[in-house]
């Protein structure tokens, strides 16, 4: 099926891979984004806001009249965001935090281009088995994960070995809910 090019503001290699597997022509553009977000919004609408900078900062530096599609994924955890590890004992305190626990995982996603934009949020619950120390710092020293928002990628060994359920779409937690872009895209 062909698809009309777009421009993919991310340098996420997950979602690169997932728009390919979906046979999405797209060129990758980014552009430095302050990922900081006002207080006092709710989960989906941070992931929103946060995906709607990085559009518009790669918006502003193109002339091309292709859509642009951005996404931010956020895990959230007892009632707080987790952001990605600034080092390995931060990985290592996240995925201690994530064992044994449900989280939830909200991508915002942004499309825009010269004229509209349509936004949405998707959200999938990941339950995690209870992990032993010597899994977690095996995961950690191999796989490093300190460019994840809560310090794993669902499709690597921890995912693997560690996930008990999902709920809701298993790309979604990779990063891109892709089904619900390739519809976004067509209604767009």
């Amino acid at each position: 099926m062909k698809s009309k090019k777009i421009i993919l503001a991310s340098q996420s290699p997950r979602r690169k891979q997932l728009l390919e597997w979906a046979e999405i022509d797209f060129e990758v553009i980014v552009s430095d984004t302050d990922e900081r977000f006002p207080g006092g919004m709710d989960f989906a609408e941070t992931a929103i806001y946060i995906a709607r900078q990085k559009a518009l900062a790669v918006a502003s530096k193109i002339s091309q009249p292709l859509p642009i599609l951005a996404a931010d994924t956020i895990v959230i955890c007892n009632g707080k965001i987790i952001g990605k590890p600034v080092d390995r004992a931060d990985a290592i305190r996240i995925l201690n935090e994530l064992s044994g626990n449900v989280h939830e995982v909200i991508t915002g996603v942004v499309i825009l281009n010269g004229i509209g934009e349509t936004s949405f949020a998707d959200s999938t619950t990941v339950t995690f088995h209870t992990l032993d120390p010597e899994q977690i710092d095996f995961y950690v020293d191999k796989y490093k994960p300190y460019d994840k928002a809560g310090a794993y990628a669902i499709q690597e060994w921890i995912g693997v070995i560690g996930i008990k359920s999902i709920q809701g779409d298993f790309y979604n937690v990779m990063g891109l809910p892709v089904s619900r872009v390739v519809k976004a895209l067509g209604n767009f």
